[in-house]
């Protein structure tokens, strides 16, 4: 029930709406019982007095023309019969009646003129009331990822996350439009008409709610084990997207691999427990929904039969009565049915709400929005102080770190794979925090800095270049937004990437694919240099940024960045001579610790780590 209540609760930001909706649900609501009322009364007033009228003129002209009767006698009873009796061949009776029945329809005209406006003028309201409130869900479910920690995404499926976003979401967003649309009407339905039923005749209207205590006691039972089922529809569902997502990403290996089959195997076996928990829920509701509409038909049995008692009991029960419960207690039931449909549609809402709300209540990255401000210019002077760091488990990552980066130094990490150089340098981008020393920029200690502060002052290039679905001048301006067109084409002179974008039919504006599938891997990484040379901030760190360019490519670029590099704190995660060997320092890291440290002719000179690693060619000679 409190994840019913909070996925509503996006309704309480906007009350004014809220207070119109209701209001004009009410209004449309009480239209609803004037046309039955009417009804009656036409079958009462007019139809049934003429019906009265019309046999006792007809008895009056009988007893006249009765055979040796007393004339004394039936003047005298023709007297008594016709007093007040109007006369139905007038022209005055005729317009009489027809007056009435004139009243009686423009009453029941504009009742449903009356309830269709309101319903108009609530439907309006709704749809601008429903949509602020998705808007405002959308948009904090997406603030929220932007804020998550990268340990969160580490632990988290894409597929499976995509499914919370793209079906969860409109799963609430379907309780949200409904669940007030038609629960609310519904539930002032029942009511307006219970009460209008009771005023009507109290047994009789007693006797329609009979059944809804039945249907009560239905939709507890169905309910109370029903949150289970449709959870398991939506886990299944998010492990299926995980392996479809997968798969997509991963489609050329799939295919190299000729793994087709397999993979189908995989995602079949998970295909159908998404198809088996579904059918688990079709079932019940199955059961629910006919069982349901079969005790809402036994209100119908019973006003009928107890209707009919009345009528023969009761002289003051006249035959309208019939008219009038007949003609509206349809609009009874039918919300009653429709409740039920909402009942299932909640216990799906509520199973994707639980899901979505997983996200939203999980703690933002520390200093997202808080934090000490980098103070302008930056310096670019970075210190690590007995720095240690550990992902999830007990093993250090990284211990013990210690070491000054200078302004405009060049800072170069060596070492083998799981040395922890990407760690390193992820840490001081506050993708993680460390667990003990200290890192400061410009002597202000890294774990209290505002992030975007932070991440402003760093231009980063990572091993594995990502580039979004869109335009190369799109995928540029990432860097600088503002960024003029001559800009744009300096960075990419800047990383050798202006020949290949040159030839581009659209050049700048030319699209790159999802991922940027539609260049090489060295024009991808050339692009991602140039957006980081664009953003021109005084730390740049390059993680293996020249890893995917050829040797003849990288020197040019290996140029480009040794101007850039003038005047800025940079830090060169690289496996290349030409890369490091110039840096102002080389730090050797092994299982997560500096073991060496110096100039590249200090460190060959010392014949330790780094020589190794440059005879085994783990370090790679230009050719």
């Amino acid at each position: 029930m409190n994840t019913i209540k909070r996925i509503f609760s996006y309704y309480g930001r906007y009350p004014k709406l809220a207070i119109a909706q209701l209001v004009c649900a009410i209004l449309m609501t009480i239209m609803l019982p004037i046309f039955s009322g009417v009804s009656g009364e036409i079958f009462k007033n007019v139809i049934t007095v003429h019906k009265e009228t019309e046999k006792t003129t007809k008895l009056i002209e009988t007893i006249k023309n009765t055979p040796n009767a007393d004339s004394a006698t039936i003047s005298a009873v023709t007297s008594a019969l016709e007093e007040d009796l109007p006369d139905i061949e007038s022209q005055s009776y005729k317009d009489n009646n027809r007056n009435n029945l004139l009243y009686y329809t423009l009453i029941a005209l504009a009742a449903f003129f009356f309830r269709d406006f309101f319903n108009c003028l609530r439907i309006l309201i709704n749809n601008t009331f429903e949509q602020k409130a998705i808007f405002d869900l959308r948009s904090e479910l997406y603030t929220k990822l932007q804020r998550l920690p990268l340990k969160w995404f580490d632990t988290k499926r894409t597929g499976d996350v995509m499914t919370r976003v793209a079906e969860d979401v409109p799963a609430m967003e379907r309780l949200l439009i409904d669940g007030v649309e038609q629960g609310l009407i519904a539930v002032l339905q029942i009511i307006v008409i219970a009460a209008f039923l009771i005023w009507q005749d109290t047994i009789l209207g007693l006797t329609a709610l009979a059944p809804i205590p039945l249907l009560a006691v239905g939709a507890v039972i169905y309910t109370r084990n029903a949150r289970g089922r449709h959870r398991d529809v939506k886990r299944y569902t998010g492990d299926m997207n995980s392996i479809l997502s997968d798969n997509i990403s991963g489609i050329r290996q799939i295919k190299s691999y000729a793994a087709e089959g397999e993979e189908k195997i995989r995602f079949n076996a998970l295909s159908d427990k998404v198809r088996q928990a579904t059918l688990k829920v079709m079932k019940y509701w199955a059961y629910y929904s006919p069982s349901m509409a079969f005790l809402t038909s036994i209100g119908y049995i019973l006003v009928l039969g107890v209707g009919g008692w009345r009528i023969i009991q009761d002289p003051n029960v006249g035959v309208e009565i019939y008219i009038v419960f007949f003609t509206i207690i349809w609009a009874l039931y039918e919300p009653i049915s429709r409740l039920h449909g909402l009942n299932q549609m909640a216990l799906s809402s509520k199973a994707a709400a639980e899901r979505v709300f997983e996200i939203l209540d999980t703690p933002d990255e520390i200093h997202a929005n808080e934090g000490v401000e980098l103070a302008q210019p930056v310096r670019g002077e970075v210190k690590f102080a007995n720095m240690s760091f550990k992902y999830d488990d007990d093993t250090p990552t990284l211990k013990d770190i210690t070491f000054t980066a200078k302004p405009g130094e060049t800072i170069a990490l060596v070492g083998t794979t799981g040395a922890g150089k990407s760690t390193l340098v992820n840490l001081l981008t506050r993708f993680y925090e460390y667990d003990s020393g200290s890192i400061t920029i410009d002597d202000i200690e890294l774990n209290t800095i505002n992030k975007a502060s932070l991440r402003s002052s760093i231009a980063y290039v990572t091993q594995d270049a990502f580039l979004f679905n869109g335009t190369v001048r799109e995928n540029l301006v990432l860097g600088k937004r503002d960024a003029t067109d001559d800009e744009l084409w300096t960075a990419l002179k800047a990383a050798n990437a202006s020949p290949f974008v040159e030839r581009l039919p659209e050049q700048l504006d030319a699209n790159v694919g999802e991922r940027g599938v539609k260049l090489s891997g060295g024009e991808k990484q050339r692009l991602s240099i140039a957006r980081a040379l664009l953003k021109n901030q005084p730390i740049l760190i390059l993680d293996e940024a020249t890893a995917s360019v050829d040797s003849k490519t990288e020197q040019l670029i290996q140029d480009a960045l040794d101007n850039l590099m003038t005047s800025r704190t940079a830090f060169v995660i690289a496996h290349r001579l030409s890369t490091i060997q110039n840096a102002d320092c080389i730090y050797v890291l092994d299982l997560g610790e500096i073991i060496e440290r110096g100039t590249h002719s200090e460190l060959l000179a010392l014949g330790g780590k780094y020589a190794q690693l440059s005879k085994q060619s783990f370090l790679e000679q230009n050719q």
